[in-house]
């Protein structure tokens, strides 16, 4: 006689009898039980309390500033470190451990990783490597950017076995503009990003400012470094921008870099070669007059970004258990 299987999906769906009994062995074990009664991560009540935490440093500060961009950059560089083949990437939460957490590119993100931790300790179950990823997720959405697909999935690594050895993270500069362009698409080609996802991966400087005893930059990229928007890119066409030579009535004896009119903004080599290279100011000028635009290329590239080497579970049809 058809069974159920059979019945309902025609018979080359028709499961034996064994292994339907096994299945249903399967379905009503104690250590099936077990996992279904096993709490859940509430991604809802995890972004609340990310949004909270980002809320309550920021009125402790007096200078404007607050985690929204060291946020983002967290998730940027835990992902970022994707080199291929099972190495790098935002799975297993590598950023925890050396090499990666003591690279000179990582110089600060030790702050926000500890400033995470009540959130680990509050909510268990989601990995290290989920929080660090969802924390740019939060921060890009309550600073007024576009929502951000994104999943939980990322199993914690025990050690940096699977770690980069060398960082491969983009440098700001190259020496040349036509250098530093042929490395920062060298790095995101690599990770498998095209032109026109590496300059809205790179419109999240909207957000944050550089410090000198981190990078050795100086300086906010917009006066609104706490708002997601286009403005870093209609900043770049619009503004002009001039080698600093001067900071705080001294000489500027840091790294290259461009300051505005004012001396108050400031962009890297790697942002200015956003309008000296033809190709890639042709899709800056696109963001400059469609925000929107930019806000669905970014979405769809951070969400990318965070994913790299990151091998989500998936739920098999429950014929192919057999």
């Amino acid at each position: 006689m058809m069974n159920a299987a059979a019945a309902r999906f025609g018979s080359r769906y028709a499961a034996p009898a064994a292994a339907t009994g096994a299945l249903l062995a399967l379905t009503f074990s104690p250590a099936v039980a077990e996992a279904k009664a096993k709490p859940k991560t509430d991604v809802t009540a995890v972004k609340q309390s990310i949004a909270d935490l980002i809320e309550n440093d920021a009125e402790r500060r007096e200078d404007g500033t607050s985690l929204t961009g060291t946020f983002v950059r967290l998730a940027w560089h835990s992902s970022g470190s994707y080199m291929g083949n099972g190495c790098g990437g935002s799975n297993g939460g590598l950023m925890r451990f050396n090499p990666e957490a003591s690279w000179g590119a990582n110089a600060g993100l030790g702050a926000a990783r500890e400033a995470l931790e009540p959130i680990k300790a509050k909510y268990p179950d989601i990995s290290y490597g989920d929080l660090y990823t969802l924390s740019g997720v939060v921060a890009v959405e309550e600073s007024g950017g576009p929502t951000i697909p994104w999943r939980l999935g990322r199993i914690d690594a025990d050690d940096s076995e699977t770690s980069p050895k060398v960082c491969g993270l983009p440098d700001a500069d190259k020496g040349s503009f036509k250098d530093t362009a042929e490395h920062v698409r060298h790095v995101f080609y690599r990770m498998g990003f095209n032109d026109k996802e590496i300059v809205a991966l790179l419109g999240a400087h909207a957000l944050g400012r550089c410090h000198t005893d981190r990078s050795g930059y100086w300086g906010p990229w917009t006066f609104a470094e706490n708002t997601f928007s286009n403005e870093y890119f209609r900043l770049l066409v619009e503004e002009r921008w001039s080698p600093k030579m001067t900071h705080n009535g001294k000489p500027w004896d840091g790294p290259d870099q461009f300051e505005d009119s004012t001396g108050n903004l400031m962009m890297l080599p790697s942002d200015m070669i956003l309008v000296a290279d033809p190709d890639f100011k042709k899709i800056v000028e696109l963001y400059v007059k469609d925000e929107d635009a930019f806000f669905a290329d970014f979405a769809s590239a951070f969400s990318k970004l965070l994913e790299l080497g990151v091998a989500f579970p998936s739920i098999k049809p429950w014929y192919q258990f057999w």
